[in-house]
């Protein structure tokens, strides 16, 4: 069985929970006795592939990666209202303070800045050089919940020795895009009163990740100086369509309920904007001029399709963009602080941002 923390966090970084859940609440699980045995596929008259893959553990993972991506998951599961996900997604934030603190210790203090609610983690110790330089993170959690300003912040924090802030920015469905955004920004310039924008990094994961690169683009509109880098960890490109990788992967990769959506994405965020809107849907937008961005997903995230189309373009665009992709894992499985993986990409991305902010 799955441990309830486990179940936390599985409900904490879907994107689309509430549409998503309900489609699959009809269906019964597949049983042990139903269960494909050898792979299959058909490509019907419209192009819909209908395969079956029978794949097994990669041995190159670390033993606990190959336990976490062996957790036996139904592919049904009964509808979840808003209320219930935003509880259970707070027990899974309590339970990441707690696991990354042990690793990493820290001071958090919850306080407010431009009238937006942050969350401030400081590693202990912080090197006195590092003062003066500040890492700005926009959690993940759907839009709608915030699974990530503790297992973002806290690693980050401690690796990069430096001072995160977590824009608790405001979340949909009661406040739709560009609500969250406009915190975001309001933040950041209230922090350009204290820090040199190349002293500053903007960085996220998966709904985060995507404000980040809405942010970029709405910096750019409103002519503000832009940070030193960006770190985009498994984001959307755009809420018109879907890519390959979310059709084919759920949540906690080849386990667990998932349905892709049709019509507009996330419409819960989205609200009365639209869906091709540049700064909403950052695909559509010009990245030139965006500071050097790490990209990080993996082989089994639902959003590694839209994680690499976003890459490209700024690779097209001339931005120093480099991406990272973590095999067989799921998405954003750096929140995992026993995963020696996690450890990793943690270190990974605060490596990054220590050398753009040392340049």
């Amino acid at each position: 069985m799955v441990s309830t923390m486990m179940k936390g966090l599985a409900w904490a970084c879907l994107l689309s929970a509430p549409v998503m859940l309900a489609q699959e609440g009809t269906r019964q699980p597949t049983t042990a006795s139903e269960a494909p045995q050898r792979d299959t596929s058909y490509i019907d008259a419209n192009g819909t592939a209908h395969v079956t893959r029978v794949i097994p553990v990669p041995q190159d993972l670390s033993p606990e990666a190959q336990k976490f991506i062996s957790r036996q998951l139904p592919d049904a599961a009964p509808p979840e209202d808003l209320a219930t996900r935003r509880s259970r997604t707070d027990e899974w934030l309590a339970h990441s303070r707690v696991e990354w603190t042990k690793l990493c210790p820290n001071t958090i203090d919850d306080t407010t800045m431009a009238g937006v609610p942050v969350r401030v983690v400081t590693p202990d110790p912080m090197p006195a050089a590092n003062r003066d330089k500040v890492l700005l993170n926009l959690h993940g959690g759907g839009f709608n919940t915030d699974s990530g300003s503790y297992a973002e912040t806290i690693p980050i924090a401690s690796y990069a020795g430096m001072k995160v802030v977590a824009v608790l920015y405001r979340l949909a469905p009661e406040h739709p895009f560009p609500a969250g955004l406009d915190d975001a920004v309001a933040v950041y310039k209230e922090l350009l009163k204290t820090y040199r924008p190349d002293h500053i990094v903007i960085y996220g994961t998966s709904a985060g990740a995507t404000m980040v690169a809405e942010m970029a683009v709405k910096l750019k509109q409103l002519g503000l100086p832009m940070p030193a880098a960006l770190g985009i960890f498994s984001s959307l490109d755009n809420f018109a369509r879907v890519g390959d990788s979310y059709a084919m992967y759920s949540l906690d990769g080849l386990s667990g309920p998932w349905a892709p959506p049709s019509g507009v994405h996330d419409a819960f965020y989205v609200g009365a904007t639209d869906p091709k809107d540049p700064v909403l849907s950052p695909i559509y937008a010009d990245p030139r001029g965006f500071p050097p961005t790490l990209f990080v997903s993996s082989e089994r995230d639902a959003l590694l399709s839209s994680t690499a189309n976003l890459d490209r373009a700024y690779m097209q665009a001339g931005v120093d963009a480099r991406f990272v992709v973590f095999d067989a894992l799921p998405h954003a499985f750096w929140y995992q602080a026993q995963m020696p993986e996690a450890i990793e990409a943690n270190h990974m991305m605060a490596r990054f941002f220590v050398e753009e902010l040392g340049k």
